[in-house]
């Protein structure tokens, strides 16, 4: 395979560099005084398509690199107040000069055929009147129909399939990642163009130094002063329902803000708007996303695959606030100030029938549902101190979280029930700090990273006796069933405190394009955990306890490293390399249940990734890397946990600390050419994982409750993934189309029933995008996916799913400030010859007051009134076919007032 992937990586790129040309050269005015910011285009003759541009810089220095089969092609500048050249010249390297002529001209960019999509440089800027329809009232409404940008339900921005590393408004990177907000609540009308900055390096210190390939979005609004935001009140039936969403913002040139409060019990997952988005920066220090370490859970219910709306039954109030200012005279410093707090009640249900298909489980079926109630309750707050400037950086954040969390089961099992309830405060303590310290031509990076997180946890089960385990003493011993007395309380108790820290210290040096970082860390970890289990009879008294069942483990890591950054960037090659030595020292104790496990180890994971850009609208990039991981206290615990209602797990004390060593290849070619509205990727990569302990899950044939138990044996998991996509927008026909495929085949050792085997899992999938705002009378938004998944275990092929599902939303506009929209959601399951269909529809009609900008909505969700929804799954290193069958949302009315805020 590894063959086959380089020899791939040796065509592409005998196919990119074959046939290109590159011509160069100053372009002056009659004075010879270079002339900047002049467009010099590439074209075939004959042909109103242009093949590549450039722009010159300060000094009317240009550089353009092209490929074309013909023997001429036409070169044409143009500049402000310059007379415009057009001449042919051959297809060949070359340097050419030009000495233009002063004319009277209103031409400022580069624009062709219409004024939709403009470009300079690494901007895009998009005009979105030029794709919005009658019916779109936010930035995210009016993004999912740009070619090349995809935007998910919590607001999250895709270009070219990639995460966007920074959400901008007027240059101000307000949200710090979590702008779904925002994106959703933005009101299209506030907004004069959309810009897309790609190669986009967000630390002004590093650009032209340190090279990125991601992209970030900058909104430009329409006014310097900005007061706007969006807000909803609806209210409906069947039963009470509400929804309710207020965000009002501000943004001017020194300080911005949003204030964003959501509330409704319609199935509209809001909370998650406030998660950071954006693609780390370790430049910029270290932020995420915090969660707790959810080791005990309740029985849960499944989700279907359709939208969330359709079956989420929530109650929930989510209240956000950003706030950015500048707080030195120069506007080079700034202060942020984060805050979110998500209240948050779910209900689930379910129904599941598995049936085993292998060894002595081969043949039974295991009948079970599960209704939940799940609590979330948390808060966060932020504070952030930065500067971002030329001649220095600083970052520095300080957030502290709070959870309250709890979940609630009542699980029936083979005709036994229990109630299940979970208990999990969680606190988080973070501190980020980066700075970039200008040293002669040199510069010094400073990063250090301190998080503290207590977990507590507990999980009940009543009766206990609805808990029946295989149970094995040791690998000779035969496999039993732990089984607990009537009218007992099981009750496993959990407290994990973490300390993470991460100290590093670099120098850079640059020269004519190439820049060496050499660099010298600590990385310092250590985690504490304390855990037991007991069954309490109602009179108080326990009856199953005892130290196999506590763990007391001490679980530390030690990483001093020390790595050499290369980079080197050119208009067309833009290099990263990052070789790393690490020593990596891990101890796991616990005197309780007898562990003594330490490990010492030197590793070199070296990451590499090279992009070369040609013939200006294409990239291509190849990566690779070897990462290691050493395991965490999750795998180093040795005493029996009931870490769900389906089973104990436990690591063998005799096993050693589990080595996971993954070698991973990809490549990359990206076609995206703004002037004609076509964007083009396709995308491959290889990764294997090789792993020194394998899972050995024992079964109870009777009730499907599993043992979790690891095997020390090497063992891989291995994946081949592809995908390709094409997008192209017709401005002709005001519409927007797209086709995508993805393969995805993974190989995986697996272990059960005293039998290893191989487990494979191949899933294609088709795509298919179109919007379409050509009638004025109607807009079509249609959405299209095809997929098929075959998985191969133990016993040969376990089946082959097969899906379709499809988004249509049709709006029909009668008259003026009216509207009627209709939406139909399909999703097919098939499974072998049998199918499930499941078919929603909705219906609205909206009035717009448009004096007042007011919109009134009437609707009417899933008409048909369906209320579960069945699929089928497989499961390979179970050997397993499940029927699920998931309660849905019933139909519903609700009327709507939308407005925005000024």
């Amino acid at each position: 395979m590894k063959q086959n992937f380089f020899l791939f990586v040796l065509m592409f790129f005998s196919v990119m560099v074959f046939s290109q040309k590159t011509v160069s050269g100053k372009i002056t005015d009659e004075d010879g005084v270079g002339i900047p910011s002049a467009s010099v285009t590439i074209e075939e003759p004959g042909k109103d398509a242009i093949l590549a541009y450039g722009i010159t810089n300060a000094k009317g220095e240009y550089k353009i690199t092209f490929t074309s089969s013909e023997s001429n092609v036409d070169l044409k500048v143009k500049g402000f107040n310059q007379k415009p050249i057009t001449k042919q010249i051959s297809n060949s390297d070359q340097n050419l000069n030009f000495k233009m002529q002063s004319e009277a001209t209103e031409i400022k960019e580069v624009q062709l055929k219409t004024k939709l999509i403009t470009a300079r440089g690494d901007t895009i800027a998009y005009d979105l009147k030029a794709f919005d329809s009658k019916s779109d009232r936010t930035l995210a409404d009016v993004m999912k129909k740009i070619p090349g940008i995809e935007v998910n339900a919590d607001g999250t921005v895709l270009y070219q399939g990639n995460a966007i590393n920074k959400f901008y408004v007027e240059g101000k990177d307000l949200m710090e990642g979590g702008y779904g907000t925002i994106t959703n609540s933005l009101p299209k009308d506030a907004i004069a163009k959309l810009e897309v900055l790609e190669n986009h390096q967000p630390v002004k210190m590093l650009q032209g130094k340190i090279p990125s390939d991601a992209a970030a979005i900058n909104i430009k609004l329409k006014k310097s002063v900005t007061m706007t935001g969006r807000g909803e009140v609806g209210i409906g039936a069947d039963p009470l329902l509400w929804n309710v969403k207020l965000t009002p913002m501000f943004f001017s040139k020194t300080s911005q803000w949003v204030v964003n409060y959501k509330t409704n019990n319609v199935g509209d997952q809001v909370e998650n708007e406030g998660n950071i988005l954006g693609s780390y920066n370790p430049w910029e220090g270290r932020r995420g996303n915090v969660s707790q370490n959810d080791w005990l859970n309740v029985e849960t219910s499944g989700t279907p695959s359709t939208p969330v709306k359709r079956y989420l039954f929530n109650n929930v109030h989510y209240a956000s606030a950003n706030y950015l200012t500048n707080i030195d005279k120069a506007k080079q410093w700034e202060l942020k100030a984060i805050a979110n707090y998500t209240n948050n009640a779910v209900e689930r249900e379910d129904y599941r029938e598995t049936t085993y298909q292998t060894g002595d489980l081969a043949g039974s079926k295991v009948i079970n549902s599960t209704r939940n109630d799940f609590y979330t309750d948390k808060v966060r707050g932020e504070l952030l101190f930065t500067k971002n400037a030329k001649k220095g950086f600083f970052k520095n954040s300080t957030s502290f979280s709070q959870f309250w969390n709890a979940d609630r089961a009542f699980a029936v099992r083979e005709g036994r029930s229990a109630g299940q309830a979970v208990e999990s405060p969680t606190s988080n303590f973070q501190n980020s700090l980066s700075t970039i310290i200008p040293w002669k031509e040199k510069m010094v990076n400073l990063r250090s990273y301190i998080s503290y997180q207590d977990d507590q946890q507990m999980l009940k089960v009543s009766p206990a006796d609805y808990l029946r385990f295989p149970f094995r003493e040791n690998e000779d011993a035969p496999i039993g069933t732990i089984a607990f007395l009537p009218n007992t309380v099981a009750q496993q108790n959990f407290r994990l405190k973490t300390l993470d820290t991460s100290h590093s210290a670099n120098i850079s040096f640059t020269k004519k394009g190439w820049t060496f970082t050499p660099s010298v860390g600590f990385d310092f970890s250590n985690d504490r955990l304390d855990t037991d289990f007991n069954a309490i009879a109602l009179s108080g008294i326990p009856n199953f306890n005892g130290p196999a069942y506590e763990n007391n483990l001490k679980f530390t890591e030690i990483n001093p490293n020390a790595s050499l950054g290369i980079n080197y960037k050119t208009d067309v090659w833009n290099v990263f390399a990052n070789l790393p030595v690490n020593f990596t020292s891990i101890k796991a104790e616990d005197d309780v249940r007898g562990v003594s496990k330490d490990l010492n180890r030197t590793t070199f994971t070296p990451n590499l990734f090279a992009q070369y850009t040609f013939a200006s609208f294409w990239k291509a990039s190849v990566n690779a890397n070897v990462s290691n991981n050493f395991g965490d206290i999750q795998t180093a615990y040795a005493g029996y946990m009931l870490l769900s209602p389906n089973g104990f797990n436990v690591m063998d004390a005799n096993n050693p600390i589990p080595q996971t060593t993954t070698s991973a290849l990809g490549s990359r070619l990206e076609y995206r050419n703004p002037l004609n509205n076509l964007f083009f990727n396709v995308n491959y990569s290889y990764s294997d994982s090789k792993r020194n302990l394998l899972s050995a899950p024992l079964l109870d044939p009777n009730t499907g409750f599993t043992l979790m138990q690891y095997l020390d044996i090497e063992n891989h998991a291995k994946s081949n993934r592809l995908s390709a996509e094409v997008g192209k927008y017709f401005p002709s026909f005001k519409t927007n189309a797209s086709v995508n495929y993805r393969n995805t085949t993974s190989l995986s050792d697996a272990f059960l029933d005293e039998v290893r085997f191989k487990n494979k899992n191949n899933n294609q999938s088709y795509g298919f995008k179109l919007n379409n705002t050509y009638f004025s009378w109607m807009s079509v938004d249609f959405n299209m996916n095809l997929s098929r998944t075959k998985q191969e275990g133990r016993t040969g092929t376990l089946g082959i799913n097969r899906g379709y599902n499809h988004n249509l939303a049709v709006f029909f506009y009668p008259l003026e400030d009216h509207n009627i929209g209709f939406s139909w959601d399909q999703l097919n399951t098939t499974n072998n010859d049998t199918t499930y269909r499941n078919p929603f529809f909705d219906l609205s009609y909206q009035f717009t007051w448009s004096k007042k900008k007011i919109d009134f909505e009437l609707k009417w969700m899933n008409i048909s009134n369906r209320k579960v929804f069945e699929t089928y799954d497989l499961n390979g290193t179970l050997n397993s076919l499940t029927y699920t069958r998931i309660q849905l949302r019933p139909s519903q009315v609700m009327f709507t007032v939308k407005f925005n805020f000024k």
